[in-house]
């Protein structure tokens, strides 16, 4: 066994020299610290994260019976989608899905992106939806969709990012075309988005931003089940200054915080649906007007950290969904 003895200097301008050191050698433990909070608080808020090529299964939880144990945790445990004909239960923010039904990854318009996170399922109302607006897409020179985050097989709350996306009737399209190749598992996983706002936030980039991205919203908010689609309020902007004489299908794109990477279309809930709670439908104007200016305040462009909301308990959510997440 060796021994180190390590003696403390006793000249002031060797004491100083030590504290120095302690001190940047303190400071770069605090930002390795602090880069992997930021890390973690992005996996938390960034639907556009890289995902894995090798998945594993989230460990059993020990008391998964609890009334404390929170919603998102049972639904991210189940793997396979509940049996029985399709149903979308509750809203959007407090639901689950029955019968659901995955979207193929690959399909001849569209392509799904992070497919690790099994979240590539839906109402079939919602699959219906996606491959008429691919088929759709292609005709205004958009050369088919990279899909992103639909609902879990049994919808429900997701351990990270969304707080909607829980009935099977919600999906998020990336601001880029799908490519003239079927993308490998790494493209899928780690691929980049196309942050199409500027650096400053209050408009367009003008570098990415093109008129096919608007003919591309457009044809989705021209479909009939679409209630309504969130977007960036520069993406806002600029599509009320290139919307053209029919103006109809602005009030159903909203702004919204983030989505500079990709737009949320969010579907009406289908007849054969009796537990569904129907979504607020969009206001009665096109939004381009002094409402719009809210979104370009200073307060709401950078607002401050929002405490995050108590999750969502099972307790919390319609009774049907109880026997849809406890049921193998």
């Amino acid at each position: 066994m060796i021994a180190i003895r390590f003696q403390f200097p006793t000249d002031p301008s060797e004491v100083q020299l030590l504290m120095r050191a302690v001190a940047c050698l303190l400071a770069v433990l605090f930002l390795a610290a602090a880069g992997s909070a930021v890390a973690q608080e992005r996996h938390l808020i960034d639907p556009m994260l890289p995902g894995s090529l090798n998945p594993k299964p989230l460990p059993p939880l020990k008391n998964p019976d609890a009334p404390s144990t929170p919603a998102k945790e049972l639904f991210a445990r189940k793997s396979t989608p509940f049996p029985g004909p399709p149903r979308s239960i509750g809203g959007d923010f407090d639901g689950c899905l029955a019968g659901a039904v995955s979207l193929p990854i690959t399909g001849p318009t569209w392509q799904v992106m992070r497919p690790s996170r099994n979240r590539n399922w839906g109402n079939p109302q919602l699959i219906r939806f996606i491959e008429r607006f691919a088929t759709k897409a292609k005709k205004v020179g958009w050369n088919g969709l990279l899909v992103g985050d639909m609902s879990q097989p049994r919808g429900g709350a997701m351990l990270s990012e969304h707080t909607s996306h829980q009935i099977g009737l919600d999906v998020d399209i990336w601001f880029a075309p799908m490519p003239d190749h079927v993308q490998s598992s790494e493209e899928r996983e780690f691929g980049s988005a196309t942050d199409v706002v500027a650096p400053d936030l209050r408009d367009v980039d003008p570098e990415v931003w093109t008129h096919r991205h608007t003919a591309l919203i457009r044809t989705a908010a021209q479909d009939p089940v679409v209630v309504r689609i969130l977007v960036n309020a520069a993406i806002k902007k600029a599509l009320c200054r290139e919307a053209g004489a029919d103006r109809t299908w602005l009030y159903k794109v909203r702004p919204w915080y983030g989505h500079a990477e990709h737009f949320h279309v969010q579907l009406a809930c289908p007849a054969d649906s009796a537990e569904c709670k129907p979504p607020a439908p969009p206001l009665p104007s096109d939004g381009c007007g002094s409402e719009l200016d809210f979104w370009f305040k200073e307060s709401t462009l950078h607002p401050p950290p929002r405490k995050p909301k108590p999750a969502l308990m099972l307790a919390g959510l319609p009774p049907a969904c109880k026997q849809i997440v406890k049921a193998p």
